[in-house]
């Protein structure tokens, strides 16, 4: 009989994997908590929330009471002509917790296909209008997802190179420094001032993808008031940077000036289940308010609304609004500072930065920050030894906690950090 592994091999593609030369996945037979339990008794922590999704632990018990209460009851239904009381109730929980100017959510299924609802509605909200508008503006190293118009909105790189020929084109700015933001502001003005711009795209305050680059929102609270008085939709791709991920509710949260759309994934529903979400401010919605059937969204997905996702959600949402949560989000921000200011100089460090729950260290290496920059091999390999998941993105090493890790969980990766980084200064 063939293993485990034999049968993953022949019959499993992986994502971001390549089908030859790449190591054989690790079989995962439980977890709970900030631990993952592989088949032959490996305990390893899961120091990235596996794919940033995870925020409250895997297993959470109301979480997963939640979802068994509501696979009981309903477990799916179409979402077209029909409705029911966890969609009912996420949606009303979701607009108690954003801006007061939102006012509907759109469901999909997820990071992908919230940006790709928010890019479409944008989009229709001037056609509906009858006004020609049809530029776009997105930030250079941006990631905003892998269907097409995601990929459009996202950097030109390895990952959208097979598919250049097929993306529509986008107006990139660059990501703003220190050193550049004013050069970038005016540009971005010259451009929204063209009266062409239909939305402009953002990841708010990190791109995440690129290396958890980290940016000013002060340039960002007055690049979304420049494009709100030349009327351009603003589109805030939250699906990492939503939930606490920032220590604020949301990235924009940091923000004066609000988007008009808001895109929602990973930790809506604690990393249980597949959702998306796209937060429509009532400027938007006026755009469809119509009997027309031209000016119907003709959007949705066979999963849309799941009510097992929704139940899980608006349990991660309780958890997460909770004081206990709220605290440990401002603990993992005061030991991710704690943490960097304590590092001092080390010569393998390019940059330590953090913001929120976010922990980054991009390394110095002989080959510029990449994602396919070599050292990641190393990386992945040392901590995987040590049975901690940090899963690198090329030379930016990161540590993206569940928020019910403890300090004595967060002291042990600390501390496999710095022995790698003495290691490397060897």
């Amino acid at each position: 009989m063939k293993t485990w592994s034999e049968k993953d091999k022949q019959y499993i593609w992986h994502p971001f994997t390549a089908l030859q030369g790449a190591p054989e996945p690790l079989f995962i037979e439980s977890a709970k908590g900030i631990y993952l339990y592989t088949a032959d008794g490996k305990k390893i922590i899961d120091a990235v929330s596996s794919w940033w999704v995870n925020i409250h632990g895997h297993s959470h018990p109301e979480i997963v009471k939640a979802i068994a209460e509501q696979a009981q009851k309903l477990e799916h239904v179409i979402f077209a002509g029909f409705t029911h009381e966890p969609a009912i109730t996420l949606a009303e929980n979701l607009l108690k917790i954003l801006p007061s100017h939102f006012s509907k959510i759109f469901f999909s299924d997820n990071g992908s296909t919230s940006v790709e609802v928010a890019i479409k509605l944008a989009i229709q909200f001037w056609k509906n209008q009858g006004i020609k508008r049809n530029r776009i503006i997105a930030i250079h190293g941006a990631y905003h997802g892998d269907t097409f118009g995601a990929m459009s909105v996202g950097d030109r790189n390895a990952f959208t190179h097979v598919f250049s020929d097929y993306l529509f084109e986008v107006e990139f700015i660059d990501l703003p420094t220190k050193e550049n933001k004013n050069k970038v502001l005016l540009q971005f003005e010259a451009l929204v001032k063209t009266n062409e711009v239909a939305a402009f795209i953002f990841e708010p305050l990190v791109q995440a993808a690129a290396g958890m680059r980290i940016y000013s929102h002060d340039f960002l609270d007055r690049a979304v008031a420049l494009a709100k008085q030349n009327n351009v939709v603003t589109i805030a791709d939250e699906v990492f940077t939503g939930f606490g991920r920032t220590g604020k509710t949301f990235a924009t949260d940091y923000l004066s000036n609000k988007p008009d759309l808001i895109s929602l994934s990973k930790g809506i529903t604690g990393g249980s289940l597949p959702l998306g979400a796209t937060a429509c401010s009532e400027k938007i919605v006026s755009a469809f308010q119509s009997s027309e059937s031209v000016k119907t969204f003709f959007h949705g997905h066979s999963f849309t609304a799941n009510p097992m996702a929704c139940a899980a959600a608006n349990a991660s949402i309780k958890l997460l609004m909770s004081d206990d949560c709220q605290n440990s989000i401002s603990l993992i921000k005061k030991n991710h500072q704690r943490f960097i200011a304590n590092l001092g100089e080390r010569k393998p460090i390019k940059e330590a930065r953090s913001l929120g729950t976010i922990l980054a260290i991009e390394l110095n290496t002989e080959t510029q920050t990449s994602y396919f920059n070599d050292i990641r091999t190393k990386i992945y390999s040392y901590f995987l030894d040590r049975n901690i998941l940090l899963r690198p993105l090329g030379n930016v090493l990161y540590f993206l906690p569940p928020y019910s890790i403890t300090q004595d969980e967060m002291n042990t990766v600390y501390k496999a950090i710095v022995d790698f980084l003495d290691e490397l200064n060897r």
